[in-house]
């Protein structure tokens, strides 16, 4: 049944909006599976103890170390926040736990995969580069910036908070035999990759609405809203002032969209082919941490005046960030030149996609399996596994 309404075949537009959310998705679902699976063995076999005692303030070397800390963590928008906050409460200076958000949402492993299938490599290394600008941005800005009452007061109401926390665990609860043991032991513990995979779901699962979205919203504006539309919300042949002004409404793009981590990728591949400049998808892509829900958690844990704070600084470091990364790359010539007719495919193909897509689907299965079978292969494990002694590795229990 077709439905006209102002002329417009609206089911036609939503037949086709499905099949391009579809294949967006089908050319970055290994990329995905790859990306979940990395970030789950490093939650399970890397310890995160160490974080609250070395980034008590924000010097060059706790800003080194919260960024190396963000880099192996989950990259899911709500886990960086809630893993931030549960360092801040437990003495972490409030600059570098927003250093480690930062780091855990742009310089991960599995974003950069997703941008590499779906958008480019040239995309993928803007993520890095200006990751790394964002960071010494943060870190100069927020010492000024983010201090004072506001955060003081934030810490007090967090630690009086700390002792009735109802908020569910991210990830497995493990054992303090497993906590115990050196990390070449958790290695070989089945319990540790029953862990790995229970960190794997657990990302999916908090990320599982972002993802649905993004794909979504991203195939509907690839098919329904036309170029000229986006011509004319983005300036051009302004100069460095359409570059300006792309970089400043990237980031407001994200605030409306409620398209958090990875799931702002397809949108970004819509918004470059809709005609917004290199710097604007990059500032968009970075601004995963200011999206509306997201001010609403930070409302909800450090009150309306210190996230108001945080919006004005990180709206500025990422809008600064990507006008300054796409600066770098013009200087170098790496900006693309072509722009795509389509962001996904239209249909199935024997090629390399879908030989990785069976591949990692059948590696997927597997890791639902140890999911599901956790509490088996945990209590199997304890009369079998022999304990081993502390290494001070012991794993953090980071709330969401």
């Amino acid at each position: 049944m077709t439905i006209l309404v102002g002329s417009i075949d609206w089911s036609g537009v939503i037949g086709k909006s499905v099949r391009a959310s579809f294949f967006m998705f089908w050319v970055t679902l290994w990329p995905l599976i790859l990306g979940f699976g990395i970030s789950g063995f490093v939650q399970s076999f890397v310890s995160t103890e160490a974080i609250e005692r070395k980034i008590g303030d924000h010097r060059p070397p706790a800003v080194l170390r919260a960024s190396l800390y963000g880099s192996v963590s989950s990259s899911c928008s709500y886990a960086a926040t809630a893993v931030a906050k549960s360092l801040f409460v437990k003495g972490a200076d409030f600059v570098a736990t927003s250093i480690f958000m930062f780091a855990s949402t742009n310089l991960v492993l599995e974003l950069g995969i997703v941008l590499i299938v779906l958008m480019g490599w040239q995309f993928a290394l803007s993520e890095f580069v200006g990751g790394v600008i964002m960071i010494v941005l943060l870190a100069t800005f927020g010492g000024l910036w983010l201090r004072g009452r506001s955060v003081v007061q934030a810490r007090q109401r967090l630690v009086a908070e700390a002792s009735t926390d109802a908020d569910h665990v991210h990830g497995p609860s493990i054992s303090d035999q497993l906590q115990d043991m050196a990390w070449r032991g958790r290695v070989r513990s089945k319990r540790g990759w029953a862990d790995a995979a229970t960190y794997t779901m657990s990302d999916l699962k908090m990320l599982r609405r972002e993802l649905l979205i993004g794909y979504v919203v991203a195939g509907f504006l690839a098919v329904a809203v036309p170029d000229s539309f986006w011509n004319s919300l983005f300036i051009h042949g302004h100069g460095f002032w359409t570059s300006l002004e792309n970089v400043i409404i990237g980031p407001f793009i994200a605030i409306i969209s409620f398209v958090c981590s990875i799931g702002n990728v397809p949108l970004a591949a819509a918004l470059w082919k809709g005609g917004i400049s290199f710097g604007g998808v990059v500032s968009f892509i970075f601004a995963d941490l200011i999206t509306f829900p997201l001010l609403l958690v930070y409302n909800r844990y450090y009150g309306t005046r210190l996230m108001l704070k945080m919006l004005g600084l990180f709206w500025f470091v990422m809008s600064t960030a990507g006008l300054a990364t796409e600066g770098l790359f013009r200087l170098a010539g790496l900006i693309p030149v072509a722009r795509p007719v389509q962001v996904a495919p239209t249909g199935f193909s024997l090629n390399y996609t879908l030989v990785l897509n069976v591949v990692f689907l059948g590696l997927f299965g597997l890791l639902y399996w140890a999911y599901r079978s956790r509490e088996r292969i945990n209590a199997h494990a304890q009369t079998s596994e022999p304990q081993e002694g502390p290494a001070g590795l012991a794993h953090d229990h980071s709330h969401h």
